[in-house]
């Protein structure tokens, strides 16, 4: 029977069980939280980037979560610089020109700060006199920063950026740097 762990991946944590970096670099990895053998990660989440990071031994399934031509849906807590108005939420949801190309069509809304949110360490670096709010994002594809870039192409960079489902799977019940089997 095949293994899937769902892991609440922290902020500047690598999204890979070894730092391959510079050497005596003391960067975070997965092995640093999840003692598991023969797991890997099924898609990726940069280290500047936190939530839900699923891992497995059965690598159909694997593909099936990160390949994007099967376009499962991955939701993101989005918090951005200032109050995107409505023809930038629109432009979300039409698809985004970036230099590698048009985004597909994403699922927008605004949402209040969640519920369920930890501290950062570090903390969001904020600006006194500009305001900041939390779109959710749903994307069916995954390119290299993505999110970031989308927002960022619409006039709302992002501070924070957590990853809260993919597909049937969401950081329901796990604190920032815990894990389960499902």
């Amino acid at each position: 029977m095949s293994k899937l762990i769902l892991f609440n991946k922290p902020f500047n944590v690598l999204s890979q069980f070894t730092d391959k970096g510079t050497e005596g670099s003391a960067r975070q990895t997965l092995s640093d939280y999840i003692d598991v053998p023969n797991v890997y990660a099924a898609g990726r989440l940069d280290k500047d980037s936190e939530g839900l990071l699923l891992l497995t031994d059965n690598g159909r399934l694997q593909a099936k979560i990160a390949n994007p031509k099967f376009k499962m849906p991955k939701t993101y807590w989005v918090q951005v610089e200032g109050e995107p108005d409505d023809a930038a939420i629109d432009a979300l949801r039409s698809g985004v020109k970036l230099k590698d190309g048009m985004t597909r069509p994403a699922e927008v809304k605004r949402i209040d700060e969640p519920p369920i949110l930890w501290p950062r360490t570090p903390p969001v670096r904020f600006r006194k006199t500009v305001p900041d709010s939390w779109l959710e994002l749903t994307i069916r594809e995954g390119r290299n920063r993505q999110v970031r870039r989308m927002t960022a192409a619409v006039g709302a960079p992002t501070l924070r950026l957590i990853r809260y489902s993919i597909g049937e799977w969401s950081l329901d019940g796990l604190a920032s740097g815990d894990w389960r089997e499902a």
